[in-house]
């Protein structure tokens, strides 16, 4: 088989920029993936805490932790969650179904923009908030009804942006 150019896939709401599994074994899944999809370098991101403030889960306040690992399939970006403490859709979609791929990434320039049209076309708000101190906003939109689980929207901003760049420059190394 021979690979052609990279592109970036697109949905209505922009670029599919990631693809996230839920996990209670980081490791395992990292040398799962890694094996699959060629990805290694991992970065972790350890205790990340989405409080109340800042995160909604079904419209009411949130306040979970989870561990992170990012890697990157060529332009890809891969996320780990691992629920750690906590109500989230992440502790319960492990709960409900085991370990599993649980969403798709797409980029949106407007939050406010995406979520206006995803109200426009019946799609409910499962968990949305804001985390890095504000440099992403995202939100989970259910979309059960087509076969998958959820499609998140996630406003960056461009320091988040240049600290995805920077592991995705050491997810190319194998640091073993």
């Amino acid at each position: 088989m021979t690979s052609g150019p990279t592109t970036t896939p697109r949905t209505g709401f922009g670029p599919v920029t990631q693809l996230a599994w839920v996990t209670d074994d980081l490791d395992a899944t990292e040398r799962a993936l890694g094996a699959t999809l060629g990805a290694v370098g991992w970065t972790r991101l350890p205790g990340i805490h989405f409080g109340p403030d800042a995160c909604t889960l079904r419209g009411e306040p949130a306040d979970f932790t989870a561990d992170i690992s990012l890697s990157y399939a060529g332009d890809l970006q891969l996320e780990l969650i691992r629920p750690v403490a906590g109500a989230s859709m992440y502790a319960e979609f492990l709960a409900e179904r085991g370990p599993g791929l649980h969403h798709v990434c797409c980029e949106v320039a407007s939050m406010d923009e995406a979520l206006a049209r995803a109200e426009a076309e019946g799609f409910a708000v499962v968990q949305a908030g804001a985390m890095a101190g504000g440099l992403m906003r995202f939100a989970y939109l259910d979309t059960a009804a087509a076969g998958a689980s959820y499609v998140e929207l996630a406003e960056v901003s461009p320091a988040l942006r240049e600290m995805f760049a920077q592991i995705k420059e050491r997810s190319g190394r194998d640091p073993r």
